[in-house]
């Protein structure tokens, strides 16, 4: 199935991003038949977890996707993963990888910036303490809006007399310009929509390019800030300043050291934990909750014991969860992506899933794509069936559905499309 969109992580060395990459896709517990998978050196498997449409009909004990899984109506589906690496200051410049850190970036859909909370590593993520991770966050769009606007204003006067010539409107010239960072039409025009701009281009001034390359690069580029080495006793101020300057909505506080550690103990049978749970129980907690057998697990030594209680008290208790599942959840929120599960039996959601033969019956909702918010039936028809000619589409309770019906969560989220002419 298509894994489209794209979600470029990005963050300075040592700042985590790394190993938050690998608590997103080390979904050991969650392949089903798709394992982990590292597409080339900078791309990986992602696992996004959402509300499965087999539990509005009781199905949950017969889905089995294709590819991530499906626990009780808790769905995990494979999300694609951009490493963007060479994230230093003067990027735009050339400086580090800068002009690779930035042709990788213009693939990406939204960006996951990963900040050290903790201070403890400067600019160029040397070692330190004290240093104020705000400016990182500040750098990193300053280095995108730098990159964007210079391009654009090393051929200013030829674009607006190209503009003029054609008598092109404002949409048509800026994607002309914008199209090699990954933009569309819609993207331009809401865009300029957001701003309300009344004078026409040829007449813009700096103030207002300036104001059209930032929100250009809102637009373009959502960002969640995952803040990072929540555990250590220094984030706690840093969090706090943060919060202040940042739009609540696109921080997610996290620990990805603390939940690679959890799922390394669980899968050698040390503690039963579930990715995105605040919960962790080892052998002595099974036992003292009645279980003499301790749940099967193996007995911890000292030095394990400690460390899972003072994360149970510095992560788990205090925040929640490790915050790494809901990292994920954030990027997909801040995109609007929609599930949409394609069915070839539309009565009994089964009988095989798409690209299956007809003759398969292993299990319901076998496949789910993701779309953005907005998408039109239509719209997933060509994302999963490509070319082929679709003579209709049903819903759910075959109904037939029309392409130019919007698809959203709960409406026309299933569909099965029947080729023909």
């Amino acid at each position: 199935m298509p894994r489209d969109p794209l979600i470029g992580l990005v963050g300075k060395p040592s700042a985590g991003k790394s190993s938050t990459l690998n608590s997103l896709t080390d979904a050991s517990s969650k392949v089903g038949n798709f394992p982990f998978t590292t597409i080339d050196p900078q791309r990986a498997i992602g696992y996004l977890q959402i509300d499965c449409a087999c539990t509005r009909y009781g199905l949950t004990d017969k889905c089995k996707p294709n590819y991530g899984s499906c626990d009780n109506g808790r769905r995990s589906v494979p999300i694609e993963l951009l490493d963007v690496a060479g994230l230093v200051p003067g990027a735009h410049e050339g400086k580090g990888l800068g002009n690779k850190f930035l042709d990788d970036l213009r693939h990406a859909d939204a960006l996951i910036h990963v900040v050290d909370a903790s201070g403890t590593t400067d600019a160029e993520g040397k070692v330190t303490r004290g240093y104020d991770p705000s400016v990182d966050i500040a750098w990193l769009r300053s280095e995108i809006v730098a990159w964007i606007r210079g391009n654009l204003m090393t051929k200013w006067g030829s674009i607006k007399r190209r503009h003029i010539a054609v008598k092109a409107t404002a949409v048509e010239t800026l994607q002309n310009q914008f199209s090699g960072y990954g933009s569309t039409s819609a993207v331009v025009a809401r865009t300029l929509d957001k701003l309300g701009l009344k004078e026409p281009l040829e007449e813009w001034s700096d103030e207002t390019i300036d104001r059209v390359v930032n929100a250009f690069t809102d637009e373009k580029f959502p960002t969640v800030i995952a803040l990072n080495k929540i555990d250590h006793p220094d984030a706690d101020k840093n969090i706090a300043k943060i919060a202040k300057q940042q739009d609540p909505n696109s921080i997610v506080l996290c620990s990805a050291i603390s939940e690679i550690f959890l799922r390394k103990m669980a899968k050698q049978g040390y503690i039963r934990y579930t990715e995105g749970s605040e919960f962790v129980d080892t052998r002595e907690d099974l036992i003292a909750d009645g279980d003499p057998d301790g749940g099967g697990l193996k007995e911890l030594d000292e030095k394990n014991r400690n460390r899972i209680e003072n994360l149970k008290d510095m992560v788990l208790y205090r925040f929640g969860s490790t915050g790494v599942v809901h990292v994920l959840t954030k990027a997909a929120e801040i995109l609007g992506l929609v599930p949409v599960f394609p069915v070839r039996n539309i009565a009994t959601f089964g009988a095989g899933g798409v690209g299956e033969g007809t003759g398969s019956n292993k299990g319901v909702f076998r496949d789910c794509v993701l779309v953005k918010k907005g998408s039109t039936v239509g719209d997933v028809a060509r994302k999963v069936m490509g070319d082929a000619p679709i003579a209709y589409i049903e819903g759910a309770g075959g109904l037939r559905v029309a392409e130019d019906q919007l698809v959203a969560v709960g409406k026309n989220d299933i569909l099965s499309f029947k080729v023909g002419k």
